[in-house]
């Protein structure tokens, strides 16, 4: 299966909304309005949809969240689909979308991280079209800083295309912008130093392959079922191989190390010449950092595991495509990965 890449983000065309998992509560609807104005800015039209409402754990029933998350990617008039969000529950649209129908539409950019995971990596591994896994759209009005991208022009690409993204070496220790007191910030507060930290041994790192990955806490729940068969995927891409990533939202180090090792015994790692890891806030154990839990439940997989990318809920954000070939470039000197969309 070849990976297909969705037309590249032209000024006019439109870009749906909606809330596969959480919705967004009242009080930070004017963070979402600045963030909408923040796509709008760059010449696209905006389709606000109907499940966004903010006030439980859902933005609407099962059934109404893949509905109109399925209408939105086979629209051949919206080109890209982000959420404002994560959330907590996304696995509950898989069984109600249509895969043949998404096999068959016109492909379109699904973007976003967290829970969103739970589908965008299925839909990568199942119909082949990729995905960006990136800022979500409550995130998006950020600049990035330099050396990173945002999904928005990540989007804008055209398929062949080749980008180098390099790390800040710096970023936000503890806590969140408070969107209800500033709901247009902009800039990111980026106070504390920090570099990719290669966990497995010593030494420079140069490795390529296919990208794909995700959030562990809710990629962790797909393995065993069809909609996380990443050895089929592999075996599409063979010999290049895979770079997998995975990036841990909240959970304890403990949770983190049990996870992966699941994870690893369901295969989700056996085609990876290398695994990322991203930074996390997430707490360490008692007797386990995050990052022994990484070497832990990884290290039999004998493959360089780079940790500390800024890949997941540590602002800032650097958008990989679930798809595209990767290559990393990690050494005293260097820090990059490049992206290619072919």
């Amino acid at each position: 299966m070849s990976v297909r890449y969705p037309h590249p983000l032209r000024p006019g065309d439109r870009v749906g909304i909606t809330s596969p998992s959480s919705g967004v509560p009242d009080d930070l609807r004017a963070r979402l309005d600045v963030a909408v104005r923040a796509v709008e800015a760059r010449g696209y039209e905006v389709v606000v949809g109907h499940c966004m409402d903010g006030a439980g754990h859902a933005s609407a029933t099962a059934a109404d969240r893949a509905g109109e998350l399925m209408a939105m990617l086979t629209d051949p008039g919206i080109r890209a689909v982000v959420p404002p969000w994560g959330g907590e529950m996304a696995i509950d649209v898989l069984p109600l979308l249509d895969w043949d129908r998404l096999r068959d539409a016109e492909p379109t950019w699904l973007v976003g991280f967290s829970d969103m995971s739970t589908v965008m990596t299925p839909l990568t591994l199942l119909t082949g079209v990729a995905t960006l896994h990136g800022n979500n759209l409550m995130d998006t009005p950020y600049r990035a800083p330099e050396g990173l991208l945002s999904w928005l022009d990540i989007a804008a690409a055209p398929q062949g295309h080749r980008f180098t993204q390099s790390p800040p070496n710096r970023h936000r220790a503890t806590g969140w912008d408070d969107y209800r007191a500033r709901p247009e910030v902009s800039e990111y507060t980026l106070d504390t130093p920090g570099t990719w930290t290669r966990l497995d041994a010593d030494g420079d790192v140069e490795v390529e392959g296919r990208l794909i990955g995700g959030c562990i806490e809710t990629l962790c729940n797909l393995t065993g079922t069809g909609y996380l068969d990443v050895s089929a995927f592999a075996r599409a891409h063979a010999p290049e191989g895979l770079l997998v990533y995975v990036e841990a939202g909240g959970d304890d180090a403990l949770t983190i190390c049990r996870n992966l090792h699941g994870m690893r015994l369901a295969g989700f790692f056996d085609a990876a010449n290398a695994v990322l890891v991203a930074r996390t806030s997430a707490p360490d154990a008692a007797s386990l950092t995050q990052h022994q839990a990484v070497l832990e439940a990884l290290g039999p997989l004998n493959v360089p595991i780079i940790a500390d990318v800024e890949c997941g809920h540590v602002p800032p954000y650097l958008p990989l495509v679930n798809g595209a070939r990767g290559r990393v470039v990690h050494t005293q000197a260097r820090s990059e990965l490049t992206q290619t969309l072919d």
